[in-house]
Protein backbone atom coordinates (compact mmCIF):
# COMPACT_ATOMS: atom_id res chain seq x y z
CA UNK A 1 0.00 0.00 0.00
CA UNK A 2 1.25 3.46 -0.90
CA UNK A 3 1.23 6.18 1.75
CA UNK A 4 1.11 9.87 0.84
CA UNK A 5 0.02 11.84 3.91
CA UNK A 6 0.36 11.94 7.69
CA UNK A 7 -3.26 10.77 7.83
CA UNK A 8 -2.25 7.69 5.79
CA UNK A 9 0.50 7.00 8.34
CA UNK A 10 -1.83 7.45 11.29
CA UNK A 11 -4.45 5.15 9.75
CA UNK A 12 -2.09 2.36 8.72
CA UNK A 13 1.19 2.26 10.62
CA UNK A 14 0.10 0.35 13.69
CA UNK A 15 2.06 -2.55 15.06
CA UNK A 16 5.11 -3.79 13.17
CA UNK A 17 5.48 -2.30 9.69
CA UNK A 18 8.08 -2.31 6.97
CA UNK A 19 8.19 1.01 5.13
CA UNK A 20 10.04 1.19 1.83
CA UNK A 21 10.88 4.67 0.58
CA UNK A 22 11.55 4.79 -3.15
CA UNK A 23 12.00 7.21 -5.99
CA UNK A 24 10.20 7.22 -9.34
CA UNK A 25 13.32 6.87 -11.46
CA UNK A 26 15.24 4.63 -9.04
CA UNK A 27 16.05 1.31 -10.71
CA UNK A 28 17.15 -0.27 -7.42
CA UNK A 29 13.85 0.76 -5.85
CA UNK A 30 11.86 -0.95 -8.59
CA UNK A 31 13.96 -4.09 -8.21
CA UNK A 32 13.53 -4.07 -4.44
CA UNK A 33 9.73 -3.80 -4.33
CA UNK A 34 8.86 -7.36 -5.44
CA UNK A 35 11.57 -8.76 -3.16
CA UNK A 36 10.11 -6.94 -0.15
CA UNK A 37 6.58 -8.01 -1.12
CA UNK A 38 7.70 -11.64 -1.15
CA UNK A 39 9.61 -11.46 2.13
CA UNK A 40 6.96 -9.60 4.10
CA UNK A 41 4.16 -11.91 2.91
CA UNK A 42 5.96 -14.69 4.80
CA UNK A 43 6.05 -12.70 8.05
CA UNK A 44 3.30 -12.98 10.63
CA UNK A 45 1.73 -9.73 11.90
CA UNK A 46 3.92 -7.49 9.71
CA UNK A 47 2.62 -5.08 7.06
CA UNK A 48 4.44 -3.54 4.11
CA UNK A 49 3.97 0.05 2.99
CA UNK A 50 5.63 2.24 0.37
CA UNK A 51 6.28 5.97 0.08
CA UNK A 52 7.43 7.48 -3.18
CA UNK A 53 9.75 10.38 -2.51
CA UNK A 54 8.37 13.45 -4.26
CA UNK A 55 7.25 16.98 -3.40
CA UNK A 56 3.91 15.75 -2.06
CA UNK A 57 5.46 13.26 0.35
CA UNK A 58 8.36 15.47 1.51
CA UNK A 59 6.85 15.93 5.02
CA UNK A 60 6.88 12.15 5.48
CA UNK A 61 10.40 11.84 4.10
CA UNK A 62 11.58 14.51 6.54
CA UNK A 63 9.71 12.92 9.46
CA UNK A 64 11.62 9.67 8.96
CA UNK A 65 14.89 11.47 8.11
CA UNK A 66 15.31 9.65 4.79
CA UNK A 67 18.33 10.95 2.89
CA UNK A 68 18.54 8.43 0.03
CA UNK A 69 16.42 5.93 -1.85
CA UNK A 70 15.82 3.14 -1.49
CA UNK A 71 15.54 3.18 2.28
CA UNK A 72 13.80 0.47 4.27
CA UNK A 73 12.49 1.27 7.72
CA UNK A 74 11.32 -1.24 10.30
CA UNK A 75 8.73 0.52 12.43
CA UNK A 76 6.68 -0.15 15.50
CA UNK A 77 3.73 2.25 15.73
CA UNK A 78 5.58 4.81 13.55
CA UNK A 79 8.74 4.64 15.67
CA UNK A 80 11.81 3.72 13.62
CA UNK A 81 13.42 0.63 15.12
CA UNK A 82 15.84 -0.11 12.25
CA UNK A 83 16.96 1.42 8.96
CA UNK A 84 18.62 0.00 5.85
CA UNK A 85 19.84 2.32 3.09
CA UNK A 86 20.45 1.22 -0.47
CA UNK A 87 19.77 -1.98 -2.35
CA UNK A 88 20.55 -5.25 -0.60
CA UNK A 89 20.46 -8.77 -2.09
CA UNK A 90 17.39 -10.80 -1.17
CA UNK A 91 19.30 -13.21 1.09
CA UNK A 92 20.87 -10.40 3.12
CA UNK A 93 17.61 -8.46 3.30
CA UNK A 94 15.72 -11.54 4.49
CA UNK A 95 18.21 -12.14 7.33
CA UNK A 96 18.18 -8.46 8.31
CA UNK A 97 14.37 -8.16 8.27
CA UNK A 98 13.89 -11.38 10.23
CA UNK A 99 16.39 -10.26 12.86
CA UNK A 100 14.87 -6.79 13.28
CA UNK A 101 11.26 -7.99 13.37
CA UNK A 102 12.16 -10.70 15.89
CA UNK A 103 13.92 -8.10 18.07
CA UNK A 104 10.71 -6.06 18.20
CA UNK A 105 8.59 -9.13 18.95
CA UNK A 106 10.92 -10.16 21.80
CA UNK A 107 10.86 -6.65 23.19
CA UNK A 108 7.05 -6.67 23.14
CA UNK A 109 6.90 -10.04 24.87
CA UNK A 110 9.33 -8.88 27.57
CA UNK A 111 7.16 -5.81 28.21
CA UNK A 112 3.99 -7.85 28.84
Amino acid sequence: MWLKTQNDLDSNLNGISILEVSGESCANCLTLMPILDKLVKNMEDVNLFHIEADNDTMPLIEKFEVMAVPTILVLYNQEVKARCKGFQPEEILELWLDAKVNEIKKELENNK
